[in-house]
């Protein structure tokens, strides 16, 4: 088996796992912590995508390094604000659950 199959096998579970997540959950915290499981997932299959082998070792691209450096921070940011959302509708609301919310449209 090659790390190339390993990582981006692993990724594609992540990835799986995450889309789960976001459709048979019904909690907002539960949807956003898949989200960032997906995400994850995605990072890893872009380092596995900018993996090399230079003179007998692996190397990792510098810009698969920063595209996934950069979608960690954004990731980091929309996390902080879905989760401050989350928040809020609890505060507001009392409740963490989707049905329930759905009920309150016009």
């Amino acid at each position: 088996m090659n790390v190339y199959e390993l990582y981006f096998g692993t990724s594609i579970i992540l990835i799986v796992l995450g889309l789960y997540a976001l459709i048979s959950r019904r909690n907002l915290i539960k949807i956003v912590l898949g989200l960032e499981v997906m995400t994850l997932g995605v990072n890893l299959a872009i380092i596995t995508m900018g993996i090399r082998v230079f003179k007998g070792a692996y190397e990792v691209d510098a810009l698969a390094q920063g595209m996934v450096a950069i979608s960690m921070a954004i990731g980091a940011a929309v996390a902080a604000l879905a989760l401050s959302i989350a928040m809020n509708i609890y505060k507001h609301y009392g409740t963490f659950d989707i049905r329930k919310l759905r009920r309150l449209r016009w």
